[in-house]
């Protein structure tokens, strides 16, 4: 059985709080990184749609065949990003039950020892 005190729980708060204000820079840096993955195949889709000499509407088939690694890395960009966002909103949840679990130890110890005689 784990003991918790007050001075656990700050020490867990601050830890999870710390852990938050990385991750906004970890999150900030994949959502830049998705944006560009993004931008370069949008801009790799358009110039191999626009190379094909073909039919017309064979053209987008073309462009998608073309183009099957910049999608790919767009593709594990945006992962990168929704894993790293999802880990935020976690550390989020967690603090919130940290600070749950700190007040009832503050009304815990408020009310320790009243009514005794």
């Amino acid at each position: 059985m784990t003991v918790i005190n007050p001075v656990a729980v700050e020490d867990a708060i601050r830890e999870v709080s710390g852990r938050i204000a990385n991750g906004v820079m970890v999150c900030d840096t994949r959502y830049r990184a998705f944006l560009a993955a993004d931008r370069a195949y949008d801009a790799a889709f358009a110039r191999a749609y626009m190379a094909y000499t073909g039919a017309a509407h064979e053209r987008r088939y073309a462009a998608e065949l073309e183009t099957a690694a910049e999608r790919e890395a767009r593709d594990v960009a945006d992962a990168a990003y929704r894993y790293a966002d999802r880990q935020a909103k976690a550390l989020e949840n967690e603090l919130r039950a940290l600070q749950s679990v700190g007040a009832s130890m503050r009304a815990m110890y408020a009310t320790a020892g009243v009514g005794e005689r």
